[in-house]
């Protein structure tokens, strides 16, 4: 049966440009909903981090008021049920990745402060997409592709059509005149082929092993199409 590594955030805020910190973590849905399909499909899933740092929840991803009372205690109840895993995350330096036939990324904003400057991840994903296997991310997981570069300097994904929190998502969220950058210019800036949807719709580019996911609305179908590639 295959197995996945699932590599979340360490950082508990994201660096704005005025050198204030913006609290953040990881995005709730963009880690119960794909663990979730992983688990109907009857897949192996371990919890990886920089450092094996406990991850943290952001809790803007909670809110009732944008997701409603009833899911917002339905992921409360989710992730406390987690907290054993969070709390013991693998060392993501120190992974065997002969173990593992994926790896997915969830987003939240934690990623812009940390997976996006990880040489570990960088090597993880290189290694894994260069060696046939699934390499997948959601939202503001894909700044997790960009320290992604072979020995000879060239970027991982430079061509490949990927997507993720678009330009345009981030300014309808408030973010972006304080953002020291924005995830979908950077890739674009890289060499990615990026393409999106409508805002907050869900939206899912495969290609080839890769697969990439706009923003919380499109994870569980990217984890579907994880579950596909791993499974056909």
């Amino acid at each position: 049966m295959p197995k996945i590594l699932v590599v979340l955030t360490g950082a508990d805020h994201w660096t704005l440009n005025d050198g204030s910190q913006h609290p953040t973590g990881f995005w709730a849905e963009e880690l119960l909903a794909p663990l979730q399909v992983f688990a109907d499909a009857g897949i192996d899933v371990d919890l990886a981090s920089p450092e094996g740092r406990t991850p943290v929840v952001d809790e803007g991803s909670l809110d009732p008021g944008t997701i409603g009372e009833e899911e917002s205690a339905k992921q409360r109840k989710a992730l406390d049920a987690l907290a054993g895993r969070l709390e013991s995350t693998l060392v993501l330096a120190d992974v065997d990745l002969d173990s593992y036939d994926a790896v997915f990324v969830p987003g939240g904003h934690g990623p812009m402060e940390d997976l996006a400057v990880s040489e570990d991840l960088g090597r993880i994903l290189t290694t894994m997409l260069d060696g046939g296997k699934v390499v997948s991310s959601v939202c503001h997981g894909p700044a997790g592709l960009l320290p992604a570069t072979r020995a000879d300097g060239s970027w991982l994904f430079a061509g490949r059509e990927l997507t993720a929190f678009t330009d345009a998502e981030e300014k309808q969220a408030g973010l972006a005149d304080k953002a020291p950058w924005l995830l979908e210019s950077r890739l674009r800036e890289a060499g990615a082929t990026f393409t999106s949807g409508e805002p907050w719709a869900p939206y899912v580019v495969v290609d080839d092993r890769l697969v990439t996911g706009q923003n919380p609305a499109s994870s569980a179908e990217a984890a579907q199409k994880v579950v596909g590639l791993l499974t056909s």
